[in-house]
Order: structure tokens, then C-alpha cells, then sequence
């Protein structure tokens, strides 16, 4: 402390005071960068020029920010009855480093522990709770990289064109993150929510089809719509290689795409969903001719290989969006489709009647969350 003040760094508190919660902050990010290679003496003498300044880690903006709550995860473990291995597993599932018995824990960890009291009490399997865990780190951790990203962009470097220091930045761009974070949580919250509601509803409509079906309720349509499910292969994979401005790119070209082809044969897409769309058609063989189109169409614009699942039946409109059995076989055939290929169920072959569309049938295939295994074919053009 005594050397940190000495460089400049941390300002000794006036008699009778101790240092405050930023000056903790300042020693634990100025430790790192020391531990990490970084100058100490570098430091202070760029704080003193007042090139450096480490006064934004004062501002409010830090305080939503997680810090040591006094408590280890060995006794984090003894006061809530969780076992010490759950406690690590889980915080190395959200994608951390998996923490030793002695290390603090955070203030934000503590939000977990009455989710995973839920999930013990529940007898649920741990390494289902853990793989649930590093899907929503995940997700985390491309959000918020995500706005990082967008905060460089839109907002560090416009700010050092003007004319601004390193230094007078980092403590612009603290403040206006710290006025949005209350904003941005919030937002987030609310989007969750707006997820769950029609997650849950997916369920409700699936669970009153398989009620009616076992009690020989549910009737054919006559001429059923279609649901098409199209995603880029391998979408994941190089947007983590490219970044997310080349995956905005690809995403809208895709979207021009899907939407002439689309409009042009009688359908239109329903939803985005990053690495492709949901689209409905009220005829399933134009469904087919739109998804053939695109399958050429995708790669020639540059883009990674489409794969396309389509299946027709009924579905429920709510909301602006489409639920049901229907919805749910289209995505799982999509999943199931390779590279390039358009995959359809037995009911799209049985509602078409077009001499220019050719199927070969692949047989049966167990589908993820689908009861029983479904018939599937190959579509292309007769040539």
C-alpha cells in the first residue's frame, strides 16, 4: 500500500479515514497487471503524467460489478449445506476458473445457491444441472462480449478521434456504461421472459397434442401448412473465428436471401435465430422449391452451406408466432440434415404433387426430444 502510494497510484486517506472500496479495487487491478508483467514503476510514472488514471474504478458503475463477500467456498459450503465439489462444479461451468476450497467467492455466485439448493432438493442429475450452467455462461459470455465489442466501437474509439487520452476515456466510457448498465440488466430480464413465456407455451401446445393424440382426438388437416427451419453450417464455429461484425455481415445476407426467396414462393420467415430462421409456408411444396433455391443460392452468396428441415401439419399461431408438433419435427430435421441438404418428413411428400421435385427416402432416424423415430427423404430437382 505504502508503495502504491508512493507512485501515485492510490491517495492516502485523510486522517482518522481508511481507503475505500475503490482503492480496493485499484490494488487488486494493479497486482494483477504487475503479477501479469506490467511495469509497477511504468505505472506510477504514467499516472503521474496523467497519462494513466485508475480513477473510474470510484465510479458507481462498479459497484454492479461482484466482489469478495468475506467467505470462502469451503465455508460458503458448511454454511449453506451444498457440497464444496457442487459449489466448484458449477462456478467452473459458467465458465470460470474452477476455484480452490480457500478462494473467495463473489457476491454474484451467492444468487446461485438457492437455484442449486432447488436442483439438490429436486435429486436432479448434477452433470445435467452443470451442462444447463455452462449453456447459460455461455450465452453470458457471448452477451457480453457481444456489447464489449460494441463499446469499443461505438464509444472508445469515436472518443479518442476527438482528441481524448486513454486515461480521459476510460473514465468517460465507465461513466456512460455505469448510466446503462441499470437499463441494460433490466432489458435483459425482460427479454428472458419474453423467451420463457413462449418456451413454456411450445410446451403447453405439445403437451395438449399428445393428450389428444393417445385419446384419438387429434385429426388430420387436408391440406396442412409447412414449417421450415434453415441454419448455416458450422455458424458457431466461425463467427468465434471472424467475429461479430462478419456474423452481422452474414446475417444479412442471409437475410435478403431468405426473404426474396421466401415472398417469392408464398411464405414468409417467422424468426431469426442466429445462425438461421424459422419461415412458414401455407403450401409445403413451395416450401420445398424455396428451400432448393436457397440451398444454391446460400453458398453462391459466399455464405457456409444451409441445412434445411421441413415438415407440414398443423400448427398454433399465437403472438405472432407458430407452436406445436409440426414446428418442433421441422427444427429437429434441420439438426439432422448435413450440409447443403433439405430433409423432409413423410407428411411433405404426401401433400406434394409437383413432377419437378424428386425424393429419395433415407428411412427412419431417432430425432432429439421427438417420441418415436421419423421418416425422412431427400429432397432435390429431377434433372
Amino acid at each position: 500500500m505504502d508503495r502504491l502510494v508512493e507512485l501515485g497510484i492510490l491517495v492516502p486517506p485523510q486522517t482518522g479515514e481508511a481507503f475505500g472500496t475503490g482503492d480496493l479495487r485499484r490494488v487488486r487491478l494493479v497486482r494483477g497487471l504487475e503479477e501479469g508483467g506490467l511495469p509497477l514503476d511504468g505505472m506510477g510514472t504514467a499516472v503521474r503524467s496523467g497519462d494513466l488514471s485508475f480513477g473510474f474504478l470510484d465510479l458507481p458503475a462498479w459497484n454492479w460489478f461482484g466482489e469478495p463477500v468475506g467467505k470462502t467456498y469451503r465455508e460458503l459450503s458448511v454454511e449453506t449445506g451444498l457440497s464444496l465439489e457442487l459449489l466448484r462444479a458449477v462456478r467452473e461451468s459458467m465458465g470460470f476458473a474452477r476455484p480452490e476450497p480457500d478462494d473467495p467467492v463473489h457476491r454474484d455466485e451467492l444468487d446461485l445457491v438457492p437455484v442449486m439448493k432447488v436442483v439438490v432438493e429436486a435429486e436432479v442429475e448434477s452433470a445435467a444441472f452443470e451442462r444447463l450452467i455452462r449453456v447459460w455462461g455461455d450465452s453470458m459470455r457471448r452477451i457480453t462480449e457481444a456489447a464489449a465489442n460494441f463499446y469499443r466501437a461505438q464509444i472508445v474509439l469515436p472518443l479518442l478521434r476527438s482528441g481524448m487520452s486513454e486515461a480521459q476515456v476510460l473514465h468517460a466510457g465507465a461513466q456512460a456504461v455505469g448510466e446503462g448498465i441499470p437499463h441494460v440488466e433490466q432489458a435483459l430480464v425482460s427479454m428472458y421472459h419474453g423467451h420463457a413465456e413462449h418456451t413454456w407455451l411450445a410446451n403447453v401446445v405439445e403437451a395438449v397434442e399428445n393428450t389428444l393424440e393417445k385419446a384419438g382426438l387429434l385429426h388430420t388437416v387436408a391440406e396442412p401448412p409447412a414449417m421450415c427451419f434453415l441454419d448455416l453450417s458450422g455458424y458457431t464455429r466461425l463467427t468465434e473465428e471472424r467475429g461479430d461484425e462478419a456474423a452481422a455481415d452474414m446475417a444479412a445476407t442471409l437475410g435478403g436471401l431468405v426473404q426474396r426467396s421466401a415472398y417469392g414462393h408464398g411464405g414468409r420467415p417467422v424468426k431469426w435465430l442466429g445462425d438461421g430462421v424459422m419461415l412458414y409456408f401455407t403450401d409445403p411444396g413451395r416450401a420445398v422449391i424455396s428451400a432448393l433455391e436457397l440451398a444454391d443460392l446460400v453458398p453462391a452468396a459466399g455464405l457456409p452451406p444451409a441445412h434445411t428441415g421441413i415438415d407440414a401439419g398443423p400448427v398454433i399461431f399465437q403472438d405472432g408466432d407458430y407452436f406445436g408438433r409440426t414446428v418442433n419435427t421441422a427444427a429437429r430435421i434441420a439438426s439432422h440434415a448435413g450440409p447443403g441438404q433439405v430433409l423432409v418428413s413423410e407428411s411433405v411428400v404426401r401433400s406434394i404433387q409437383n413432377p419437378t421435385i424428386r425424393f429419395v427416402d433415407i428411412g427412419l432416424a431417432e430425432l432429439q426430444g421427438l417420441p418415436r423415430p421419423v421418416s425422412l427423404h431427400r429432397a432435390s430437382r429431377d434433372t
